[in-house]
């Protein structure tokens, strides 16, 4: 186990990976050089492959603590490619989140790496596992943002400004989500550690289910307002305004455009 820790293809990024970062390097250079005839699909591709990339670092950031805390395994499976592949389950870590992003607009919580729980002593250590992905959807939120609180806007075309605005969006709900203590998404996985060994077992038959529930209950009206209202809340405290996110989204959904159901006042902002 110990040769296969050190084996340097282990940690090699995934040629995958890079392949997605160029798709949001190119596509994202097209948003802000105005070079894409159709500014829509140029920010569709970049959104999504900037998502993708985030979901990636995500899993990665779970998959690095806990090669650290002391899961010698986590090379062996290829998770410190940053391959999207590699995961536990590819249709719950990209596709759905993806699929999300485009009928929803809002960040899904992927699915997950498989920790050997086991090889790993102390109830911080495995917190801290645990609390590492949602904690890089934060990070990924503040560099997006990052232009907005600086007051450093001048010269951001205004089709990248909604596509920055968009990707925050989607970073802040999907930790919110992440941090949420319900069985099944991180946030439970912080605390978990520190409940009975009794409190557990009744708990771990619902895990399966707890992102279900979840999504369940945003589709009440009253519980998806209050969620949408602390999202804007803290992109306000952000910089980054309503009229951007929701433009953002529209601009996102460019096949609107050919039903002529894109939203006027955002296309003449643009």
């Amino acid at each position: 186990m110990t040769t296969a820790f050190r084996r340097p293809s282990d940690r090699r990024v995934s040629p995958i990976f890079l392949g997605i970062v160029a798709v949001m390097a190119v596509s994202g250079w097209a948003v802000w050089t105005g070079f894409a005839e159709r500014t829509g699909f140029a920010v569709f591709l970049f959104v999504t492959a900037a998502w993708v990339v985030s979901l990636c670092l995500h899993e990665y950031a779970h998959a690095r603590t806990a090669l650290h805390s002391g899961d010698i395994s986590i090379g062996a499976k290829g998770y410190l490619t940053l391959n999207p592949l590699k995961y536990t389950h590819a249709l719950l870590s990209i596709v759905l989140p993806v699929l999300f992003v485009i009928m929803g607009g809002i960040g899904l919580p992927g699915g997950a790496v498989y920790i050997e729980r086991g090889r790993i002593r102390g109830r911080w250590k495995h917190s801290l596992i645990s609390a590492a992905g949602p904690l890089t959807n934060v990070l990924f939120a503040v560099v997006c943002t990052a232009p907005f609180w600086l007051d450093a806007l001048d010269g951001v075309p205004v089709s990248f400004r909604f596509a920055l605005a968009f990707l925050a969006l989607l970073q802040v709900t999907a930790a919110i989500l992440n941090f949420l203590p319900v069985p099944g998404l991180d946030g439970y996985g912080v605390i978990e550690p520190w409940l009975s060994y009794k409190v557990r077992r009744q708990v771990e038959p619902f895990a399966p289910f707890g992102l279900i529930a979840v999504f369940a209950l945003l589709w009440v009206p009253e519980v998806n307002g209050f969620f949408f209202d602390a999202v804007d809340a803290l992109l306000r405290g952000l910089g980054v305004s309503e009229v951007e996110t929701y433009c953002g989204l529209d601009t996102y959904r460019f096949w609107q455009e050919w039903f002529g159901d894109q939203d006027p006042g955002c296309a003449l902002i643009r």
